[in-house]
């Protein structure tokens, strides 16, 4: 999960609704409905819970959801930033200009920004940068799209002039998940230097990642003097936590058998955001019996996705037939196209000669709700003849087996980002979904000269991976953020993961 993929391995680590953001400032990341109005505590600690804690701590080397959750915006920051409504807004570039073929982008860099170590930003930390996403060991979910950049200069120490290979009307909004770090840095996977309002004081593996407020920082200071993420090991031990006020807010709400004893609480606020967070059933394309377009539709035919989402969400979350959620400029509705219909599955599969059904292994992450999940998914499937044997693995073997090994018959897994629907244009992304017409039109997209055009491509992409059940996507996620009320500031979709720290208020 390098900026944002999928949530636990990779927050890879691949937008919507416009959010004013005052540049010369740190913050707005997005706000809550809360008032606060009044007093508050400046110098207050804000006690974060979390379920996903960093696998390391390089966004570039396969750091996770919880390395981008914890550090991005708050520790490091981008040229440009990707506000919680979907925005792209300047950040550490100051202002760019592009050229008229489209090819060449010279960017800016703001004044008086410092690292944390104290070195100033130049132009050669942005080029580092850089490189490094696109190194040969970068394990970035960005990498293959800035693979485009064909020539990085630094005229000056504030100015870098990027020269592309091609056209690609979405390279402002992918080096909003390029952080800017000090090129001299050592161990960033251990420790940090990055420009944001926060520094790391300490992490504590298994248990906390602290961050103090940056007294030398560029922008408005953080409005709390410290954020303590808090990691636990399930939602119930989260949610107790935030009962007995050891935390002050969870990100992300994974127990909605939980939420009414915060909702009938007046100590503590419920709130639905926007998700983009998909969960997957992701076939290797490339592994029989799944290299069959006929199989894949069977199976995702098979499962009654309203149920599952039913019986893991109890009323919140989002049937799904794409990997394009409704925040995506290319949505469309596509439940139809591979909806639950037994009959259905078991035709084609006796068109695709397993009439008797067929077995294979289910590589199943060990936190909620995959587990859950994939018994489910075992059940519905025994209905139509086929046996699935469930392999239950830690994060870290998933990153190393499946995604960086390709070593599965199919997997479940979520991906947090926007915009992902062009990993389908990459046959060598984990799923291995290989469709030449599919990369043409994420090719074509990508270097449209509008973004009417690039939306009109993208839907195509959007109907032919549905229609190819290139993977089964189960569900669209909510985003249940559950805070105590003297909290205010926070943000509510957490868009790729990301959570904004720097504007949240505590009240004494």
């Amino acid at each position: 999960m390098n900026p944002n993929l999928p949530k636990k391995p990779l927050s890879v680590g691949v937008l919507t609704v416009a959010l004013a953001v005052t540049l010369a400032a740190c913050g707005g990341g997005g706000t809550n409905s809360a008032s606060g109005n009044g007093s508050y505590d400046k110098n207050a600690a804000v006690n974060i819970g979390s379920l996903y804690e960093p696998q390391n701590l390089d966004n570039t080397g396969g750091g996770g959801q919880g390395v981008t959750e914890a550090l991005n915006g708050n520790v490091y920051e981008g040229l440009f930033r990707l506000t919680d409504a979907g925005k792209v807004d300047k950040l550490l570039a100051q202002d760019y200009k592009v050229s008229g073929d489209g090819l060449t982008y010279t960017f800016t860099l703001r004044d008086g920004v410092k690292f944390h170590s104290g070195k100033a930003l130049t132009s050669k930390d942005v080029k580092y940068s850089l490189e490094k996403v696109i190194a040969k060991d970068s394990q970035s979910a960005r990498k293959a799209n800035l693979e485009v950049m064909k020539d990085i200069a630094t005229p000056d120490a504030k100015t870098v002039k990027v020269t592309l290979k091609k056209k690609s009307i979405s390279f402002v909004y992918n080096l909003s998940y390029v952080w800017i770090i000090n090129a001299d840095a050592k161990n960033l996977k251990t420790t940090e230097d990055g420009t944001g309002p926060y520094k790391l004081n300490k992490w504590t593996r298994g248990s906390a990642l602290s961050l103090d407020r940056f007294s030398g920082y560029w922008g408005s200071a953080a409005k709390n003097k410290q954020v303590v993420f808090h990691y636990y090991k399930d939602a119930t031990a989260l949610n107790n936590a935030l009962l007995t006020n050891a935390v002050d807010v969870v990100t992300s709400e994974q127990s909605p058998d939980a939420l009414d004893q915060f909702k009938s609480n007046q100590n503590y606020k419920v709130t639905d955001g926007d998700s983009t967070t998909k969960l997957l059933l992701a076939f290797n394309d490339k592994a029989k019996p799944f290299t069959d377009v006929k199989v894949r539709r069977a199976v995702s035919a098979a499962i009654d996705d309203k149920k599952l989402l039913d019986s893991v969400w109890g009323g919140y979350g989002k049937e799904i037939g794409s990997m394009v959620p409704p925040t995506d400029p290319w949505y469309e509705d596509l439940t139809d196209v591979n909806a639950y219909d037994v009959t259905k599955a078991k035709k084609l599969l006796k068109e695709a000669g397993y009439a008797k059904g067929f077995s294979f292994t289910l590589d199943t992450p060990n936190y909620d709700p995959h587990p859950t999940a994939a018994t489910f998914i075992k059940s519905q499937l025994a209905k139509v003849g086929i046996t699935v044997k469930i392999n239950t693995i830690t994060p870290d073997e998933w990153y190393t087996k499946v995604y960086k090994n390709h070593d599965f018959s199919a997997t479940l897994q979520e991906h947090v980002n926007d915009r992902d629907l062009v990993w389908y244009g990459n046959p060598d992304f984990y799923w291995g979904y290989d469709d030449k017409q599919v990369q043409k039109w994420v090719g074509q997209a990508e270097e449209a000269s509008s973004t009417q055009a690039q939306t009109e491509l993208l839907k195509k992409v959007n109907r032919k991976t549905a229609e190819d059940a290139a993977s089964d996507w189960l569900y669209l996620y909510p985003q249940i953020v559950v805070a105590n009320t003297k909290l205010s500031g926070y943000p509510l979709n957490g868009l790729n993961s990301q959570f904004f720290a720097y504007d949240i208020k505590k009240s004494s």
